[in-house]
């Protein structure tokens, strides 16, 4: 189910020089804002939960693995090498699941890493506020990476649709509306948090039962999808 060659042909689309410039970047601001915040108002548990839950979970890492799920095939298929790439005797699924894990690896690397030091950095993990976060920053990493490692397979426009997803309805929405709470891939990862975090300071409105079957049956379902749509690309590209 998983190719190395494949996967080093991922990682090196996705680790070029302008894409790794993206990925660096949100991380990087996330620690600046960190450092800044510590400096201005000390350590203060609630701060850390706003900067880590309203930066960190609710856009840093959906944006992020917007870049890595598209990134891994997206740009294949406009150029039209994933033809090169079908024709080889790689069996589809498992060009999907290498892809997947790559995308996975890459935004759990750019999010996860970056969330722990500035929650160290916020208030050295009191109330284990920086392992709650970052352990959501992982848990979602995975959701993410499958949502939108589909819509690179199904849509030219795959980065302007998880772009919106990610900055509307999870930084927007899935933030301020109640209703579409339990459908962001954010509250469920902030399921995990509250069951790991001490005190109560770390809220989600889905109970971790619900998060954890939502975020199992949409990575499983998702990455299913994008199997069964590249090969429909490819009896496309023979026909």
């Amino acid at each position: 189910m998983y190719d190395p060659t494949v996967a080093r042909l991922t990682y090196r689309a996705l680790l070029g020089r302008r894409r790794a410039l993206i990925l660096f970047a949100l991380p990087v601001l996330l620690i600046v804002i960190a450092a800044a915040v510590r400096g201005f108002s000390g350590a203060d548990d609630q701060v850390a939960v706003d900067v880590l839950g309203g930066f960190a979970l609710a856009t840093m890492v959906p944006i992020i693995g917007v870049i890595a799920g598209t990134g891994a095939i997206g740009p294949e298929i406009d150029d039209g090498s994933v033809v090169y790439l079908l024709s080889k005797p790689v069996k589809r699924p498992t060009i999907i699941f290498t892809k997947l894990i790559v995308a996975i690896a890459v935004t759990m690397a750019f999010s996860a890493i970056p969330t722990f030091i500035a929650g160290m950095i916020l208030n050295g993990n009191g109330q284990q506020i920086a392992i709650a976060y970052t352990i959501a920053a992982l848990v979602a990493s995975i959701t993410y990476a499958a949502i939108f490692l589909l819509l690179g397979t199904v849509t030219r426009h795959a980065v302007v649709f998880g772009l919106v997803y990610a900055l509307v309805w999870e930084a927007l929405f899935g933030s301020l509306v109640a209703g579409a709470r339990t459908l962001s891939v954010q509250q469920w990862s902030l399921a995990v948090a509250q069951k790991v975090g001490d005190g109560d300071l770390i809220t989600s409105d889905v109970g971790l039962p619900t998060a954890t079957v939502l975020l199992i049956a949409v990575t499983v379902v998702t990455t299913w999808y994008a199997g069964q749509k590249l090969r429909s690309l490819k009896l496309a590209g023979e026909e």
